[in-house]
């Protein structure tokens, strides 16, 4: 019977780990899952795939007035998906979770690659291997001189190289390493990564951007406050308030189009001042800029955008009292290819001190406006530029709903006013520039002509310039890692038997691509080993 060994008695003071808690486990596990390189790809294939309807499905943050068609073409499928924020999908709290999970996973894989290259940036050469005949590339022979002159020729002939000398009994060996740019390419790209994820989160938190419609011919925008946006999209960490103040002024605007109507080019003569003029009260330092779609200005930190623009009919009221108004309101394209403009300009009795009787005699001019016109009973347009504007207008008298303390669009009437009976349709004409219309009550309305107005677009992002930084960074660190070739040498200096001669023994191995290091580790053999051969 074969008796089975005794342990031996175990040392008190090496006693083993107790369990760890099962939550401690559970985070550790949960947290090395989450920061693997295969969880922070699937993150980015969900990212992409959560990023799809915002391409697909019309956007509030981009235009209302589609997602609203798409509630009238869809009245069943619409609501269900508002509930999953699919109208405003990047800013949707899911989407927000999928891209901080991705940035907390790439973040925590990147950083420990980084440590490790920095680590390997800093390693001394490895060893000489024991058998240099079983490498990939060597090669041995002997040399006609001492030891010490045999080691001087092996420096000479690594000179670029990350050496490391060492004794080894009679011997002398050298480990010689090469490529090392190639692990300072991975260091700068993972940390251009990072860089990269900090710039962006740094533009979502404290960047904004806002749209506003500015009339050419003197129309001017101050950025000091949100009030004076169309629409206005803040970051998270902002509030409106504690903007870089600068104003621009559209002096003028023209545009191109090819005889199909397709847009060549826009072009806006702009006027602008900076932060530091407004400040200094320089009230007249104006600078001109050449605002185009591929060209925008950029001061105090903002880019400002041309996005598109628009045309004002101009329509002046005489009211029977003999007082003029005039108005200059921007109607909004319903047709982009002829801009085919479509609006309301309101108009308030001058002279009416009796609240009840202002607000049910106000009028609102509605209708299409045609830069060139078809002509006929039906006004639409042939071409989107003002060759021969003319507008179809309705032109409506009650009361328009401004004193609810309810806000309403530039662009339209409230239909509740009108379907109540409050607000009514006077008249309705087709007029040209310098024709006018009379009203039951005397009033004129003439149309006077037409105005462009310009779409602008005010992008903040302290961000972008970091962002920028580090993806050419990024980019040259890619090419570095890609590029360079990691290859290590190595020779064995030993005293032969014969007085005077020693022994070489050399061996190389690429660490990456072996294609080219072949070459020249024959170059680095022939010209240690080939010319003492034939000296021999």
């Amino acid at each position: 019977m074969v008796q089975a060994p005794t342990r031996p008695h175990a040392d008190p003071d090496s006693r083993a780990p107790g369990p760890r808690l099962p939550g401690v486990v559970l985070l550790r596990n949960a947290w090395r899952s989450l920061t693997s390189m295969r969880t922070a790809l699937i993150l980015l294939f969900l990212l992409a795939l959560a990023a799809l309807p915002g391409a697909l499905i019309p956007q509030r943050s981009l235009n209302q007035r589609l997602v609203d068609q798409y509630f009238l073409d869809y009245p069943v499928l619409a609501p269900l998906l508002d509930r999953v924020g699919a109208f405003e999908v990047f800013a949707s709290p899911w989407f927000a979770a999928i891209y901080l999970l991705l940035m907390v996973s790439l973040i925590g894989c990147v950083l420990p690659r980084t440590l490790d290259d920095a680590r390997a940036l800093r390693a001394v050469p490895v060893a000489t291997p024991r058998n240099l005949a079983r490498l990939p590339h060597h090669g041995a022979g002997p040399l006609d001189v001492d030891l010490d002159e045999a080691a001087t020729r092996v420096r000479g002939r690594l000179r670029g190289w990350r050496v490391a000398e060492r004794a080894e009994g009679d011997s002398r060996t050298f480990s010689a390493e090469k490529g090392y740019s190639r692990e300072i390419g991975n260091l700068v790209f993972h940390l251009s990564l990072v860089g990269l994820l900090i710039g962006f989160a740094a533009g979502k938190l404290f960047g904004y951007e806002g749209q506003v419609i500015v009339a050419s011919g003197g129309g001017q925008f101050c950025n000091t406050g949100i009030l004076g946006y169309d629409s206005f999209r803040p970051g998270t960490l902002v509030d409106g308030t504690g903007l870089d103040p600068f104003c621009v002024r559209v002096d003028d605007f023209s545009a191109e189009f090819l005889p199909t109507g397709q847009a060549a080019s826009f072009a806006v003569a702009l006027s602008y001042q900076t932060g530091a003029d407004l400040k200094a009260g320089r009230v007249d330092a104006w600078r001109s800029f050449p605002l185009a779609v591929n060209n925008p200005l950029r001061t105090d930190g903002s880019r400002v955008y041309l996005q598109g623009h628009g045309y004002s009919p101009v329509f002046t009221v005489t009211f029977p009292n003999g007082e003029q108004r005039t108005g200059d309101i921007q109607w909004r394209p319903v047709d982009p290819a002829t801009l085919l403009s479509e609006g309301a300009t309101k108009f308030e009795p001058p002279g009416i001190t009796d609240d009840e009787q202002r607000r049910t005699s106000q009028l609102a001019i509605t209708g299409l406006l045609a830069p060139t016109t078809s002509g006929g009973d039906v006004v639409t347009s042939v071409f989107p530029a003002l060759r021969d504007p003319e507008v179809a207008i309705d032109v409506l008298r009650g009361d328009l709903g401004l004193d609810d303390g309810r806000g309403q669009s530039i662009f339209e009437v409230s239909r509740a006013q009108v379907e109540s009976g409050e607000l009514v349709r006077v008249a309705r004409a087709n007029l040209v520039p310098g024709q006018e219309l009379t009203l039951d009550d005397g009033t004129v309305v003439r149309f006077d002509g037409v105005k462009d107005w310009v779409n602008l677009q005010v992008s903040h992002d302290p961000g972008q310039v970091w962002v920028l930084v580090f993806a050419v960074t990024m980019l040259a660190g890619l090419g570095a890692s890609l590029g360079v070739r990691r290859r290590r040498f190595w020779a064995r200096l030993t005293p032969s038997e014969q007085a005077g001669r020693t022994v070489v023994e050399l061996g190389g191995l690429a660490r990456t691509d072996r294609a080219g290091y072949g070459e020249e580790f024959d170059r680095l053999r022939a010209e240690l080993l080939e010319p003492i051969e034939k000296d021999g």
